[in-house]
């Protein structure tokens, strides 16, 4: 009764292939007798049975029984001469079970009693009989097998009928007739159960229909029964109205809902709740379920309402309102067929729509019926709908929120859950297929970005493409110039559900879906609306609220900064770029690009000019003015940390898309933009990288060698900033090259400071003192006050290694002086820290906490918690050297999750150094080994020579406490070589003061 199946154990058996199924079956079938060998070779093989036939059935026997016997059954298959027979516990077999309802049926006292028997036999079935077998000559067992099931089915709808349950019966009866077009017995009771409905039209017309089918296929004329019950249908035969309980039936009840989704997936929380809703009487009678094109709205208020379909008796009525198509539907009919459908003759159906309307209240008046309303236009569409009262409840799905109408319960549908989603995929194409291939599987269905319809068209595809591996779909679906046309399969299309919200909207609304999708920024602001329409920033937000309430865009969160933040689908943001290059001309999308990177660089140079930094910045020429709204510069200057925080993943896709369309200029100044690593450095590498790797490629295609030899620089000090030196110097010598071919003075000379840096941390002191004082003859000859105040700093820090301290010391005042003059904080700060390693260089550890502590209130103020976290560890440092290790290790320990958090190397490598000498002072070896161990395995990943040998001089101290002397000898002559080799003040102090650094 159904797919040849073994359960036990709440679970199913694994039974093999078709012919092991077909061999239990015919078994079974005959439970109780031996079914001869031969007999089973003829079922299995009935056309040409192979010559290994016989010794074929004994395997499919012996994988039978070790399957059944795994599963607790190993006695079912028993061998008797001349063949094998099936041994099964009484009730065992669901064939039984229902032949002993349906004979149990036949001896009931009550129809109840009927009805309810054969219900539980016709429940048994799970499909068609001995479904999945093919042709067989088991083909007679199935035939009557599905003959016993229409006449229980028969027998069933009689005693319903006799309960009077018509209402429920006749949405079934269509079905069965449909299915058995000459069966008299089953359109006599569908022709009873529509007069009762007061539709007798439908019933006389099932007749004429019947009497044409017997005709055409049979020859004959309907029986004495059927024909009898047309003579009484057409007379108006009271008897016919009058069922068991002897009550005349007046009124119809409708049954109108649509099948139920036969792989509805998911959604379990709104079922829930749209289910007690509906249910309990205490919610809003009118529930409303919205969401954008595709999220699955119909699906689950089908699924919902055939849930709870029974607590609405009086029927169920359903309207598809079509309210996105060109073409929505008239309310006036809608209410016609709903009248008809509540038994109303439609000869006496009222002509105006407010008539209707009356008419259709006064029915529903005190009636539990469900309304469900598909796809509703607005809320004048819907309004005629709602009937008055109380006791019934209705289901509305829309694209828009229907927020004119009061008294209501909404539901938004987002994209589905990323579990509903595999297993909505799952039961389209097979569940063993997803889990054999599951992580790309995962993978297509984040390219459907989750939207149901999506994937259930990607699934039917793969369901008809059954050699297909998943990832050749995903392959194609990676492509966001085909996904859209990838995600249409029959009368199904994501594209076309996108088109009809799209055409729903004024121009305004369609020029800032196109150009959002054309900037393709995963999340943005009112401003960025703002400037890709050239509107107003009001104007812009209101146009946005407009497109939430149109389900076409999405309210993603109010910031940190109290900016109201948006956010569009993936499919619908591809939708709108097609929409764009369809109907703009690119001159247009390009330059509505522009006016966000002009936006973006210009409230760059306001924040450059409000906080100076600490870095030499390039001269670039002005770009066409873009108007910054007093407020959002307010905004900005009060917390520019935090808003390029924010801004950053969109800032980054947008210049991204810039540098393709050929903005390369625009790209570039950003990306070189006087910002400091506060903003896109350390603690935001891998933006910085996509930044400048698309300006490089797009300065390289448009042909531009300034731009490309700019570019080089930022990758090469961005390099540095990831401490991957080699690289770093290979990128900034040949952006020097270059730059001395242009003969731009100013890119030379923060080519050349990018070196200089690069060969400090290396340990290349003198090449790099070479390099900086270079830089610092070409600034000081441009005027570049900040940037010699940099130089100058940055010189001071490398004189300091090196010991020549009045030089460095010189190099400090002018810097901090140059840094106070030109108002720059942060290079103050900078500054302020390098003194501070100064002082505690020459043993002036007071004066060394003293400047630490103003460095870190600089950068806490600034909100720069890297800098601030370098502050810190300079004063613990110093702490350190005056015996204060209690005060020291808790801020060395935040330093150090400062610095793993940001995925700052060097900074991580001090820190661990660090606390392995206070740890030694302690006289904790082990916490101190494990320190110095892991910050040599540091400095080793960075090729920092001068800095693993001062950590092996702290080793070194800690191999001579261990009592290891020899190791101590062996490890402190490496380091005294690498201070000999680079110059290093150490050579010269570890014969005096050794603790100085």
């Amino acid at each position: 009764m159904g797919p040849v199946e073994v359960v036990a154990a709440g679970g199913t058996v694994p039974l093999g292939g078709v012919k092991p199924k077909m061999l239990l079956a015919a078994l079974l079938l005959e439970q109780g007798h031996v079914v001869p060998t031969h007999r089973l070779i003829d079922i299995i093989w009935p056309d040409d049975p192979p010559d290994t036939a016989k010794a074929a059935i004994q395997t499919y026997v012996k994988t039978l029984r070790q399957a059944l016997a795994r599963a607790g059954m190993p006695e079912v298959i028993v061998t008797r001469a001349p063949g094998y027979l099936a041994q099964v516990p009484a009730g065992a077999l669901d064939v039984d079970v229902f032949e002993r309802h349906v004979a149990d049926a036949r001896q009931a006292a009550t129809p109840e009693q009927t009805s309810g028997l054969l219900e539980a036999a016709l429940a048994l079935w799970r499909g068609p009989a001995l479904a999945g077998l093919g042709d067989s000559p088991l083909a007679g067992e199935v035939a009557r097998l599905e003959q016993l099931r229409l006449t229980a089915t028969e027998d069933r709808v009689t005693a319903d009928l006799a309960l009077g349950r018509h209402g429920r019966l006749v949405a079934e009866l269509a079905s069965l007739v449909g299915r058995h077009p000459d069966n008299e017995r089953l359109r006599g009771q569908y022709m009873t159960a529509l007069y009762r409905l007061g539709r007798q039209s439908d019933a006389l017309a099932s007749f004429q229909e019947g009497r044409r089918i017997l005709a055409e296929d049979l020859g004959v004329d309907p029986g004495p029964e059927l024909t009898a019950l047309h003579h009484a249908i057409l007379r108006g035969d009271p008897a016919l109205l009058t069922p068991l309980s002897g009550e005349t039936v007046r009124v119809a009840v409708p049954t109108q809902l649509p099948l139920l989704p036969a792989d509805f997936t998911g959604r379990s929380a709104e079922s829930s709740t749209l289910v007690a809703a509906l249910t309990t009487g205490s919610a809003p009678m009118v529930q409303i379920v919205t969401g954008r094109a595709g999220t699955g709205k119909s699906a689950l208020a089908v699924h919902v309402a055939h849930q709870v379909a029974s607590a609405f008796p009086d029927g169920q009525l359903y309207a598809e309102l079509r309210g996105m198509s060109d073409a929505p539907a008239d309310t006036g009919e809608v209410l016609g067929r709903f009248l008809r459908a509540l038994g109303v003759d439609p000869a006496e159906l009222p002509a105006a729509t407010a008539e209707r309307a009356e008419l259709y209240r006064g029915l529903m008046a005190g009636r539990r019926v469900l309304v469900v309303l598909d796809d509703a236009a607005g809320e004048s569409q819907v309004r005629p709908l709602l009937p008055g009262g109380s006791g019934g409840g209705v289901l509305i799905t829309s694209r828009n929120r229907l927020g004119g109408l009061s008294g209501v319960s909404r539901a938004d549908l987002d994209v589905l859950e990323p579990a509903e989603a595999i297993e909505l995929l799952a039961r389209i194409v097979g569940a063993e297929r997803t889990a054999a291939e599951e992580p790309v599987a995962r993978e297509i269905v984040d390219l459907c970005g989750r939207l149901p319809l999506a994937i259930r068209i990607a699934g039917a595809r793969l369901a008809t493409r059954q050699r297909w591996p998943l990832r050749l779909l995903a392959d194609r679906l990676a492509d966001e110039r085909r996904r859209l046309d990838e995600l249409a399969i029959a009368d199904l299309e994501v594209r076309a559900g996108f088109a009809l919200s799209y055409r729903g909207l004024d121009d305004d609304e369609r020029r800032a879906l196109r150009r959002l999708g054309h900037l393709g920024a995963p999340e943005f602001s009112p401003w960025i609306v703002s400037w890709l329409c050239d509107i107003d920033g009001k104007l812009a937000e209101d146009t946005l609220e407009r497109l939430v309430d149109a389900q076409v865009v999405d309210f993603s969160r109010v910031d940190d900064l109290g900016t109201l933040r948006y956010r569009i689908h993936d499919l619908v943001r591809i939708y709108g770029r097609e929409c764009a290059e369809a109907e703009e001309p690119p001159e247009q999308l390009t330059a509505a690009v522009g006016r966000v990177l002009g936006g973006w660089l210009a409230l760059a140079d306001q924040v450059a000019a409000d906080v100076p930094t600490d870095e030499i910045g390039w001269m670039h020429p002005a770009l066409a003015a873009v108007t910054i709204p007093e407020e959002l510069t307010a905004q900005v200057l009060a917390a520019s940390h935090d808003w390029f925080e924010i801004e950053q993943p969109t800032l980054v896709v947008g210049l991204e898309r810039a540098a393709v369309l050929g903005l390369h200029d625009t790209v570039c100044q950003f990306a070189s933009a006087r910002l400091g690593s506060s903003f896109l450095g350390v603690n935001r590498l891998e933006s910085r990288e996509r930044i400048n790797t698309a300006a490089l490629a797009a300065a390289r295609r448009a042909g531009d060698r300034h731009g490309e030899a700019t570019m080089l620089v930022e990758l090469g000090n961005l390099r540095y900033l990831q401490d991957r030196f080699p690289e770093a110097r290979q990128l900034l010598g040949d952006a020097l090259g270059a730059f001395r071919e242009l003969g731009g003075a100013r890119g030379q000379a923060v080519a050349l400071a990018g070196l200089g840096a690069t060969c400090r941390e290396a340990g290349r002191l003198l090449e790099a003192l070479h390099f900086l004082d270079q830089a610092d003859v070409l600034l000081t000859d441009l005027g570049d006050d900040l940037g010699v105040a940099y130089l100058r700093r940055l010189s001071a820090s490398v004189r300091l290694e090196l010991g020549d301290y009045p030089a460095a010391w010189t190099g400090l005042e002018e810097s901090v002086a140059g840094y106070r003059r030109l108002g720059s904080r942060r290079g103050e700060g900078v500054a302020l820290r390098t003194m501070s390693l100064f002082h505690r260089a020459t043993g002036e550890y007071d004066a060394a906490i003293e400047t630490a502590e103003a460095a870190r209130a600089i950068f806490a103020q600034l909100g720069d918690r890297l800098l601030e976290a370098y502050a810190i560890r300079a004063c613990a440092k110093a702490r350190l050297r005056l015996g204060q290790t209690r005060q020291a290790l808790a801020p060395l320990e935040d330093v150090l999750s400062t610095c793993q958090a940001m995925r700052d190397q060097w900074g991580l490598g001090l820190a661990l150094r660090t606390l392995g000498e206070l740890h030694l002072a302690d006289g904790r070896l082990t916490d101190a080994a494990a320190c110095l161990t892991s910050a040599m395995e540091v400095w080793a990943s960075m090729e920092a020579p001068l800095w693993q040998a001062r950590t092996e001089h702290t080793l070194a101290l800690l191999h001579e406490a261990s009592g290891d002397a020899e190791t101590a000898a062996a490890v402190r002559a490496r380091a005294l070589q690498v201070f000999r080799d680079h110059g290093a003040r150490e050579y010269g102090e570890l014969s005096g003061n050794a603790a100085a650094f």
